[in-house]
């Protein structure tokens, strides 16, 4: 019912929500023409949803360690640590879960940056936060552009756009527990071929023992005017990362014992990731872009590992020859999860402005087409560095499977602007037809298909140029993935897809120069809501109703851009109270009707104060705040002898930063210490207890050129 309601509002008219861009001026280009933008330079009044976007330079003056710090100044966006460099995040919006970011749409220029977002939209990759010049992150209605997730938000990064001249930028920094990073990118404009090039390096021995990280990242592109109205753009890159990385957390005792402990040495991860797209832009005139994309993608991980939770002491404990922990580097055995993910689409959408007296309008409308395959194995080895299957108990191929999905989507929208008023509408339509074929013998093969439309209505209203109030509703939808409609034998699994009613409103505003202010109150009202049903969150399960209710707000004041002060000090901050993360019934015979979502604290946030004074000295303070929360749906306090079950505490972290930009240079001195009072706390508990980063001192040079 309440889906037939927004579709017939988005019959009124279809729109495009593009969100708010934090005071952009008016001439800052975000991207090129032949790249899709999510936020773009759009208009205060003509934005009927919550978002947000970050430029490079609102962030690296806090020397970011890893993309969780760059995308935590985002409000209702609570980012859960890991193993530190957030190379695989694990991002949640306003109280969704945030494993493995399978709430969230990950993009790069609007491209698709998961190697599987609609067959297995997990985050086993994730570039370096240097690769690009900006965030855009969109929450509202607007989302339903894009897909196919739509419950959370979108995440957009933006790559730089190539110099007109020759230059570039060199960064190094080294720290405490192993850390050292090299950057360097480079750009400039030949032939009036725009060029650019970033090659990043990062070492550390990680924030665990036996945790050492390793990767490597090469990205390129190409920008190339056809004309004065048509531009083609070409971007490749190439990822390599090596690890010592385990799955398994700690049991209680473990981590009494040591915190920072990891009793596995012998876990190895790597991965290698391919990327490429061509696309093509069109300002056929002043009121009309056609923008088109070809873009494609290969991901191989290779994880072998001797747990994957703390249950398991080792994995191969049943087999004799193994026996236990004592022979865990001898004669136990291991298992090998290696996948391979190949993608590929087209991506092409219009946008047409129009006007009428005093009417104005823009009409949005694109079509997609895409596909991936996954071909997935699991070979269980007889000895600690086995590289193949083994003979032994427990040894053999114990998965073969390749697992597909095929989606067409497209969406129509449009902006009618009539007074101070933008009423955005659209819809997006979503058709999905998955494939598992199980090639052990014996296995099985199946079929299945998930379709969904997709509504959504807003609007924005902007009696002022400093002041905009928008409400908005809109249709949440994400796909389940290939395994969890199709099982291992072909036949279908009852697993809906999940959708949810999205609510929200909310008000931007900037009272002066120098100070601005955004707030917006949510509701995700969820008909079904997957859960992981496992500890490893490996088997989702059908959550059934659940409710979201809460409030975010980010503020940001410069007494610079304010008083026109000599010594620009500085405010910022994000808060987010997630009141409501609850069931709604109760789930088969466990009584969880009231409790409340496991991973949703209902507050968090962080804040910092700083200067940037002349003679290039800039100094900041930043405090991190998570609240406490539950790790299972049964809302479990007491902590377990696993580990895995008990209350998250509480924590606050500060971080420390200061630079100096040796004037009449093109260098910058930098230093950073995070968690200055070393507090030990945990960050997860579904796999075993994950400690958070410990305190780490880090300096650096960079240097422009």
């Amino acid at each position: 019912m309440r889906r037939l309601l927004l579709a017939s509002s988005a019959l009124l008219a279809f729109a495009a929500a593009p969100a708010w861009a934090d005071e952009a001026p008016a001439d800052a280009e975000v991207a090129e023409v032949s790249e899709i933008v999510v936020v773009g330079q759009s208009r205060l009044d003509e934005i009927a949803g919550a978002a947000t976007v970050l430029r490079d330079e609102d962030y690296e003056r806090s020397q970011p360690f890893s993309v969780d710090d760059v995308l935590r100044r985002v409000p209702g966006l609570y980012p859960r640590g890991e193993e530190g460099l957030a190379l695989r995040p694990n991002i949640g919006f306003r109280g969704l879960n945030p494993t493995r970011s399978t709430e969230v749409l990950l993009l790069e220029d609007g491209v698709p940056l998961a190697y599987a977002p609609y067959g297995d939209n997990a985050s086993y990759y994730h570039p370096p936060f240097e690769r690009f010049s900006g965030v855009e992150v969109l929450k509202g209605s607007g989302q339903i552009a894009f897909g196919p997730h739509t419950v959370g938000g979108v995440v957009n990064y933006l790559t730089p756009t190539p110099p007109e001249d020759f230059g570039g930028r060199v960064i190094t920094r080294v720290g405490e527990r192993g850390n050292r990073e090299f950057v360097l990118q480079a750009g400039d404009t030949v032939g009036g071929t725009g060029l650019f090039g970033s090659f990043a390096a990062r070492d550390s021995d990680g924030i665990r023992a036996n945790h050492s990280l390793s990767y490597r990242d090469l990205f390129v592109k190409a920008v190339r005017p056809l004309g004065d109205d048509q531009e083609v753009s070409v971007k490749a890159s190439a990822w390599h990362e090596d690890s010592q990385v385990s799955y398994s957390g700690l049991t209680a005792a473990e981590f009494a014992a040591d915190p920072y402990g990891n009793p596995f040495p012998n876990d190895r991860f790597e991965t290698i990731h391919y990327a490429a797209s061509v696309s093509h832009g069109w300002q056929v005139n002043d009121d009309l872009k056609l923008t088109t994309v070809l873009y494609g993608a290969s991901f191989d991980r290779n994880w072998w590992r001797q747990a994957s939770n703390s249950s398991q002491r080792p994995n191969d404990a049943s087999d004799p020859a193994c026996g236990g922990m004592a022979n865990l580097s001898t004669t136990c055995g291991n298992e090998g999860r290696m996948r391979q993910y190949y993608s590929f689409g087209l991506d092409s959408r219009a946008e047409q402005d129009w006007s009428a007296g005093t009417l104005r309008g823009r009409l949005t409308g694109g079509v997609r087409v895409h596909h991936e395959n996954q071909e997935r194995l699991q070979f269980n080895g007889d000895t600690p560095f086995a590289r193949s299957p083994g003979t032994g108990v427990n040894g053999g191929v114990k998965e073969r499977n390749v697992r597909q999905a095929t989606a067409l989507s497209g969406f129509v929208q449009h902006a009618l602007m009539f007074g101070d008023f933008t009423l955005t509408t659209g819809a997006r339509v979503e058709s999905i037809d998955y494939e598992r074929s199980n090639k052990l013998a014996g296995g099985g093969r199946g079929k299945e298909s998930v379709d969904a439309v997709i509504p959504g209505v807003g609007l924005a209203w902007s009696p002022d140029e400093r002041l905009t109030l928008f409400v908005g509703a809109f249709e949440g939808f994400s796909p389940p993935r290939v395994e969890d409609v199709i099982a291992n034998t072909g036949g279908t699994i009852d697993l809906e897809a999940e959708e949810s009613l999205n609510l929200e409103a909310g008000l931007r505003a900037r009272p002066r120069d120098g100070f601005t202010f955004e707030a917006s109150a949510f509701r995700m009202d969820f008909d079904n809501q997957i859960v992981p049903g496992t500890v490893a969150g490996g088997v989702l399960t059908n959550a059934g109703p659940t409710l979201n209710e809460g409030v975010e707000a980010a503020a940001r004041f410069s007494s610079k851009e304010a008083f026109d002060t000599v010594i620009d000090w500085y405010v910022d901050g994000t808060l987010t109270w997630v009141g409501t993360a609850e069931y709604k019934a109760d789930r088969g015979t466990a009584l969880i009707k009231g409790n409340r979502l496991p991973y949703a604290p209902e507050w968090f946030g962080r804040a910092s104060v700083g200067f940037e004074a002349p003679g290039g000295w800039q100094a900041e303070i930043e405090a991190v705040h998570t609240g406490e929360m539950f790790a299972d749906d049964l809302n479990t306090v007491a902590e377990t002898a696993n580990g895995q079950k008990g209350i998250i505490p509480a924590v606050t972290v500060f971080n420390l930063a200061a630079s100096w930009r040796v004037p009449s240079t093109g260098v910058k001195l930098t230093a950073a210490v995070r968690n200055l009072e070393d507090e030990v706390y945990i960050v997860d508990r579904a796999r075993g207890i994950l400690p958070g980063e410990p305190r780490t001192a880090l300096v650096g040079i960079e240097l422009a050129f």
